[in-house]
């Protein structure tokens, strides 16, 4: 009874913290995540593992009927002195998906080290060029442009590339640079949807689920690039009667050159080449059997061997802070675990094993779509997956059907990037944008930021709402 109520306290007191911003929020995650390896999980101890096989421990938490026949057929055999080192040493990398990690690791690096190029700055003040210093036209082009570089990029990295260009474009243009931020952050979030590194909560469900860059491709694709076409269209019909510019104003922007951007060319080609090269092992990670984090890694590794850079430079502008947090983040959830309180979330949900499952589909993803917006998609996402997880292998239909299982993720991946953009809290990139605005005297509220973002929330979630009833229901008419 004290492991479960305390591992609740941990874990909703972590989350309250998170949410409430009034504690770093990797320091908060990181407090959770001790308080929980201190007193829940079982960690740091010298554990008997059961007929000296540390595997075992592992398979007995996702078949425990398998074990006693495992066990049967495998001779006892003491523990080497290896197995016992290695027993006391794996305290975090039990309750820690270093994939995730990694491969967030990896591509900071290579973003990192292709940002020092000037190649974004570049793309930004192409595309204001192709406008021809049309507002409208110059608004769509950065939008299109964030959303395709946000879904190979981290978001965040994205919009801290992508903003100051737009502050000198929007002052050249004489129009007021918020529309721009906002729709840019927005585009960010909605981009960062359609691959598994476009955005954190893609990386943890395809980690859990099992699913590849490729699977991201095929299922996510289609509906971001229908809620991008949308949200175009609905930015050039709202802002053509708000924004007009002189012929002068547009000249000026015709005049910035966009070669003088990039910085490094002998980097740009290197590291371009291996970005190109990192993406195709995405794609194909999945056929040869690679990790993420193993294509993300090896991508970084060949960056920082035939680029030229300060390799201590370039590692001190990783964001550890973001690694920390999820390392804490699901060291927290671990203890949830441990403590029985995901397994009750997920009996929570077995009001819903006799509906129809589209109909379950649909309320997690409104459900996670609303909570990712309010708590931060990440650290929702870093709990829903187990809570997700638990609720399939006691649901029957979900259980004995591949295709219902893979489509539940789908939505909730679709749901909870949507998500993000409903709340200044929602997604970092939001919070990013804001600081980026308030540094260039706009001043974005939390509830400015609601009022522009909920409506987009809202249409996205009813576009993947659609999408998942007539791609995976109608058509295939399951």
């Amino acid at each position: 009874m004290f492991t479960f109520w305390f591992g609740t306290i941990v874990f909703l007191g972590t989350y309250v913290l998170i949410a409430s911003e009034k504690v770093n929020k990797t320091a908060a995650a990181l407090l959770g995540s001790s308080l929980m390896l201190l007193f829940i999980l079982p960690a740091g101890h010298e554990e008997p593992i059961p007929d000296g096989k540390p595997e075992l421990q592992a398979v007995e938490k996702v078949v425990p009927s398998a074990v006693p026949e495992l066990k049967a057929h495998e001779p006892s055999v003491p523990l080497s002195e290896k197995e016992q080192k290695y027993s006391k040493l794996d305290a975090y990398s039990r309750y820690v998906n270093f994939d995730v990690i990694f491969t967030l690791a990896g591509m900071m690096i290579l973003v990192n080290i292709l940002s020092g190029t000037g190649l974004f700055q570049y793309v930004a003040i192409k595309s204001a060029k192709v406008a021809k210093g049309s507002p409208i036209r110059t608004m769509v082009l950065l939008v299109v442009a964030t959303a395709v570089l946000s879904a190979f990029l981290d978001n965040v990295t994205t919009i801290l590339l992508v903003a100051p260009v737009t502050l000198v474009v929007t002052a050249e243009l004489g129009v007021p640079v918020m529309p721009f931020l906002m729709a840019e952050t927005m585009a960010s979030n909605i981009g960062g949807t359609a691959t598994l590194i476009g955005d954190p909560p893609n990386l943890i469900i395809g980690s859990e689920a099992n699913l590849s860059f490729m699977d991201f491709i095929l299922n996510m694709t289609p509906c971001v690039i229908v809620v991008m076409v949308i949200y175009c269209i609905a930015l050039t019909v709202y802002y053509s009667p708000r924004m007009k510019v002189t012929v002068e104003r547009r000249a000026r922007v015709m005049e910035i050159n966009e070669n003088a951007a990039i910085t490094d060319p002998v980097n740009l080609k290197r590291g371009g080449t291996i970005m190109a090269l990192t993406i195709i092992g995405f794609l194909l990670h999945g056929w040869l059997g690679l990790m993420p984090s193993v294509v993300a890694m090896s991508g970084a590794a060949l960056a920082l061997v035939f680029c030229k850079v300060d390799l201590d430079q370039m590692l001190e502008k990783v964001e550890w802070s973001t690694l920390f947090f999820f390392l804490g983040l699901f060291v927290v959830v671990s203890g949830a675990e441990e403590a029985g309180l995901i397994s009750e979330f997920g009996r929570v949900l077995k009001f819903t094993s006799t509906w129809p499952p589209l109909l379950v589909i649909i309320l997690i993803m409104w459900v996670s779509g609303i909570a990712a917006m309010l708590m931060n998609n990440v650290s929702y996402t870093a709990a829903m997956v187990s809570i997700v997880a638990a609720f399939i292998a006691a649901t029957p239909v979900f259980a004995t059907d591949p295709v219902l299982t893979r489509l539940l993720w789908w939505g909730l991946a679709l749901s909870v990037c949507f998500g993000g953009n409903g709340a200044l809290t929602g997604a970092a990139a939001n919070m990013v944008t804001v600081g980026i605005a308030n540094k260039a005297g706009v001043k974005i509220t939390y509830l400015g930021f609601m009022k522009y973002g909920i409506p987009v929330t809202l249409f996205s979630l009813v576009v993947a709402s659609a999408d998942i009833l007539v791609r995976y229901f109608i058509l295939i008419d399951r």
